[in-house]
């Protein structure tokens, strides 16, 4: 099966470039295929492996017997790496791999409700424990309000449209399962050019706010600063347009890839603290597109850690 493959693998390998005396953090462990690929490079290193899904729990419990407990698993969210890294003792380490957004193994399964292709409870949270699920969001958000989230999070130009339309659709019955979202998205939004489901913008968008993916994001890219040391390596997979503009944006801020020369009066900036592993994102090659369809969006972003200290950082600083 496609679900399990690690996008990107080899790419990941060389930007981490793994050595037998590091620790390097898989800050989204999913089915665990990164950190078994870092654990097989550099035999001896060690691997901690973080992941907010409670399905994650058993899958590294195994991988740590099968490598002799050279993967410490823990539970929680990316964006708190810092916090989690710390509290086990370890303060540094040498990469950080992050494979964002869903995993096709949580799209497969209909009842964790992140899939429009397979009617389900409307959940979408990766961590099944706590939160408000899509369902509340769907029924209890004012109109306006979710149609900014559906735009916002999901570029959909339909947004107002569709979120009128969840609007009343909600009056005569709230929604519970994926099968009646998509409906009604359908029934006001046109199949595109190219194929792309009318649903597949709206539950992009739902699934990202429910999760906070891009706040994650920004906690994670800054938890790796805080925790690389010099010459630590990051690798992060995007795989739609609105994570990859989070990354580029940080990197370049970070790298000062993109500073021009200074007016007069104008303070210097901050050194760098990454240097860019390459100045483009990198894609996948065509076989693997072809081997694995969840690979096609698919863009790595990897930089090298400078001796410069970190610094606070967010989206909107550089926006």
């Amino acid at each position: 099966m496609t679900s399990h493959l690690p996008v990107l693998l080899a790419e990941v390998l060389t930007a981490l470039a793994p050595r037998a005396d590091g620790v390097y953090v898989d800050g989204t462990f999913g089915a665990g295929g990164y950190s078994r690929a870092i654990l097989e490079a550099a035999p001896g290193c060690h691997v901690v492996g973080i992941d907010r899904d409670p399905a994650a729990e058993p899958r590294a419990a195994a991988l740590a017997a099968e490598f002799d407990g050279r993967l410490t698993f823990l539970p929680g969210r990316f964006g708190d790496m810092v916090r989690l890294l710390t509290d086990a003792g370890i303060p540094q380490v040498d990469g950080v791999a992050l494979d964002v957004g869903v995993s096709s193994m949580q799209i497969d399964q209909a009842e964790r409700g992140f899939s429009f292709m397979r009617n389900g409870p409307l959940d979408m949270r990766m961590d099944t424990r706590s939160g408000e699920t899509a369902a509340d969001v769907v029924n209890t958000l004012a109109e306006e309000d979710l149609a900014n989230v559906i735009y916002r999070f999901g570029e959909e130009r339909m947004s107002r449209r569709v979120a009128r339309a969840i609007a009343q659709a909600r009056e005569t019955l709230p929604f519970t399962t994926t099968g009646q979202l998509a409906s009604v998205i359908r029934s006001v939004v046109r199949k595109s050019k190219d194929g792309i489901d009318p649903a597949t913008r709206t539950f992009q968008a739902l699934r990202i706010y429910v999760n906070d993916e891009i706040g994650e994001l920004e906690r994670g890219l800054a938890g790796a600063e805080a925790l690389l040391r010099p010459d630590g390596r990051l690798a992060v997979v995007s795989f739609h347009s609105l994570e990859d503009r989070v990354v580029k944006a940080f990197l370049r801020d970070r790298s000062g890839s993109e500073r021009g020369r200074l007016l007069p009066g104008e303070p210097t900036p901050p050194p760098p603290t990454f240097e860019l592993l390459s100045r483009k994102a990198v894609a996948p090659t065509a076989a693997e597109a072809k081997a694995n369809p969840r690979a096609r969006s698919a863009k790595l972003r990897s930089a090298l850690r400078t001796s410069m200290p970190a610094r606070p950082w967010t989206w909107g600083d550089v926006q």
